[in-house]
């Protein structure tokens, strides 16, 4: 009997009750012997499952520090503080088999900057699927916790949320965008799922990833940008030293957004306050080019001046940093094309 047609008869055997009842008198060894071919059919029908439908194994997931590296030098611009501290961070939880803890990054920063597009690349490097895979979550808090008085369901949601999803898959990933309009005290909900636990309640987070997007604290990041404008000293010169801690400064006192007095920042459980610069008009004609190259479009050099140029800056006399950073972008280029 051929292979294909011995397989299909024993899943057939399987499953069919009638045909269980009357195997019954047949000796043991026979049974074993059935039962052994099945298993070994079943484990090939799984790997084939596996190869298609999208689940939590090497398969699907595999961290790719080449791909995010490469992606984070020539997509993402104007942010040098941000592309070295995500590369370091990502790598070295990603290559650790056996962290203390999830890796919790908070990116911070104006409108149109880069925070979600980072979160993009960073989920594209971990995810077969990327953005689209069942692993990657994200909660946007305007449409998820819209109501102030339902922060009690809220939090038990999100709890539940989270914990269903890391028990499916150890490796998943939750993004939070709007922090910045979040209720107060509601991610504190999710507190220990983010300390130095090896279980809770026989589950393991510790190789979970958390981001978290925000607005908060981008005009302390503004004001350090200007600052060293009006000194006459490159961008580039501005370190993580001269924002990190004004930054989480003013993101644990600001009473409107959502890590105000949080516990994740008190019990330093965030590992990373990543700030992004304002963009400047250099920046902008790299983000129209790039947007050119992604529509299969000849990069066209005088199109992507006229779209920077045709954008908002500020302060108003001197035009240094774009309102909207990158954001405009593409209804503009359309506008060009």
């Amino acid at each position: 009997m051929r292979p294909r047609k011995r397989d299909a008869l024993l899943l057939w055997l399987l499953v069919c009750s009638g045909v269980a009842e009357a195997l019954e008198p047949i000796s043991t060894t026979i049974a074993v012997g059935m039962a052994a071919a099945l298993t070994g059919i079943l484990a090939r029908y799984q790997n084939i499952f596996n190869y298609f439908h999208e689940c939590c194994r090497p398969e699907w997931i595999s961290f790719n520090r080449t791909r995010l590296k490469t992606d984070l030098d020539s997509k993402l611009f104007g942010q040098h503080i941000a592309s070295r501290i995500i590369l370091k961070a990502v790598t070295g939880f990603m290559s650790n088999d056996n962290p203390k803890k999830p890796l919790v990054l908070s990116l911070h920063g104006w409108t149109g900057t880069g925070k979600n597009f980072v979160s993009k690349l960073i989920a594209d490097s971990i995810y077969a699927e990327g953005m689209h895979s069942g692993f990657v979550h994200v909660f946007t808090s305007t449409l998820h916790f819209p109501h102030a008085e339902h922060i009690a369901t809220y939090k038990s949601q999100l709890q539940q949320w989270v914990r269903g999803n890391v028990s499916n898959c150890e490796r998943s990933m939750f993004i939070f965008d709007e922090m910045d309009k979040m209720h107060p005290g509601l991610i504190d909900s999710i507190k220990p799922y983010l300390d130095y636990y090896d279980k809770l309640d026989g589950v393991s987070y510790r190789k979970s990833i958390f981001i978290f997007l925000s607005n908060a604290g981008g005009e302390d990041i503004i004001q350090t940008a200007l600052e060293f404008w009006k000194e006459g000293r490159k961008r580039e010169e501005i370190e993580l030293k001269d924002l990190e801690k004004a930054l989480s400064l003013s993101v644990f006192n600001n009473n409107n957004n959502g890590f105000f007095r949080s516990s994740l920042i008190d019990r330093s459980l965030v590992d990373s306050f990543v700030p992004f610069l304002p963009l400047e008009y250099r920046h902008l004609v790299q983000c129209a080019i790039a947007e050119m190259k992604a529509r299969n479009m000849k990069p066209n050099h005088k199109v992507a001046e006229n779209v920077a140029r045709d954008l908002v800056y500020f302060p108003k006399s001197e035009r240094v940093f774009s309102v909207k950073g990158c954001k405009s972008i593409e209804s503009k280029l359309d506008f060009y094309s």
